[in-house]
């Protein structure tokens, strides 16, 4: 277990350029306390201690922003980037080298039971707002955009975006009439909306120079 928190703490070194001592982490980074306590519950639940692991877990909830439950399986060099809001289901279990953004969810449907949770391979970043629902695979080197939904299994070496989400790139390819991108994500009612603006603007120029059919 302190193993992998030092390789936690060097994680946080490795893609965070804010992050400047051990001290400054040890002491204010929200994601690696969250982090901190998910390892020690984490543990006390392998050893078959009841209650206490969900108790850390709930008291590291309230102190960070972060829920962890104690049940899920995290794999070395985790790392959260700024953190509140980021929830993470019994089931899931996450890969090596794995970051998350803010307010991500790595939640289930509501209907299944047993493994309801989405399972991360290693080296995936998931952008902020993100949500990973139902008992799904994620492969390695995975790039999920924020805000995106994904509710089905994405190949690795994938790029996906968008709500439900889906695949842009695949193998550093773009995905053919792929056009969304992270800044862009599109937004129906939004697009309906400015069609029929569009709509009115040509009907208002008909109105106003109507065609006489005897010119």
């Amino acid at each position: 277990m302190f193993r992998t928190i030092r390789q936690d703490l060097q994680a946080v070194f490795d893609r965070d350029p804010a992050a400047t001592s051990r001290l400054e982490v040890l002491l204010t980074y929200a994601g690696f306390h969250a982090l901190l306590a998910y390892r020690l519950a984490h543990w006390l639940r392998g050893k078959g201690v009841p209650f206490i692991p969900r108790a850390i877990s709930q008291v590291a909830r309230w102190l960070t922003g972060i829920e962890i439950h104690p049940g899920a399986k995290i794999g070395q060099g985790f790392f959260i980037d700024h953190g509140m809001g980021v929830v993470i289901g019994e089931t899931a279990e996450i890969g090596d080298f794995v970051t998350l953004f803010q307010g991500v969810t790595l939640g289930g449907t509501g209907k299944e039971r047993g493994k309801r949770h989405p399972t991360i391979g290693n080296h995936v970043v998931v952008g902020a707002g993100a949500k990973i629902l139902g008992a799904i695979r994620i492969g390695d080197n995975v790039k999920i955009g924020a805000n995106s939904v994904v509710l089905k299994s994405v190949p690795p070496h994938s790029t996906v975006i968008g709500v439900p989400a889906r695949i842009i790139k695949m193998e550093g390819e773009r995905v053919p009439e792929a056009t969304m991108d992270h800044t862009n994500i599109p937004d129906p009612v939004i697009d309906r909306f400015e069609a029929l603006e569009q709509e009115l603007i040509e009907l208002r120029k008909k109105l106003e120079n109507p065609t006489n059919p005897r010119s």
